[in-house]
């Protein structure tokens, strides 16, 4: 069952091209954590990073294009974005290229959110939330703010500018990000009564 009511059923297909391009940037997680952690190589994890991050709209936007909409994407698509998101921020903290503050600020609200859907596929194994515009929205802002943030605060060219940049999608990010908690905690709570 959907959150919203507006997610059509998937195939039950697993190698379809998004699905693929989905593991590829799982695979890619250790690759940019351990070129970030590396002093000599992190210009080019926090560009690998971006890059992975940035790509994640397409996976989802070649499925409903090509009708390869699969039960296994609707899952492994968010869940390659929060293992990215998660795995990256811990990388550029340890690394010291972004605040501590903001990185738990945003890992908080992700666990928050585990949490909740953990608990709706332990009450209904066929419920499921649809993702809302205002958490895709908030997704991109945080993750062009954490790369954009991290190459400032680590003085690469063009460092001040990147930090304006960077905070200026921060801010109203990480406010977007949890109002859309609230809201798939509210369908949550819909799912569950109707259920």
């Amino acid at each position: 069952m959907s959150g919203t009511g507006e997610s059509a059923p998937g195939s039950s297909a697993i190698l379809t091209v998004p699905n693929v391009l989905s593991f590829i940037r799982i695979a890619l997680i250790p690759v940019f954590c351990w070129l970030i952690v590396d002093e000599d190589t992190t210009m080019a994890g926090i560009l690998l990073f971006g890059a992975v991050v940035a790509t994640d709209w397409v996976d989802g936007t070649i499925a409903r294009r090509t009708g390869q909409v699969t039960e296994l994407g609707k899952v492994l698509d968010p869940v390659a974005d929060r293992l990215s998101i998660a795995a990256g921020l811990v990388a550029l903290m340890a690394r010291g290229a972004f605040p501590v503050w903001a990185g738990v600020a945003i890992l908080a609200r992700d666990v928050v959110v585990v949490i909740a859907g953990a608990i709706l596929l332990v009450g209904r194994r066929h419920a499921r939330l649809d993702v809302r515009f205002i958490g895709k929205v908030a997704t991109m802002s945080l993750m062009t703010a954490v790369p954009v943030i991290s190459w400032g605060n680590l003085g690469f060219p063009l460092a001040d500018a990147a930090l304006v940049v960077g905070w200026i999608s921060f801010a109203p990010g990480i406010v977007e990000y949890y109002v859309a908690a609230a809201v798939y905690l509210g369908d949550l709570g819909r799912t569950r009564t109707v259920a």
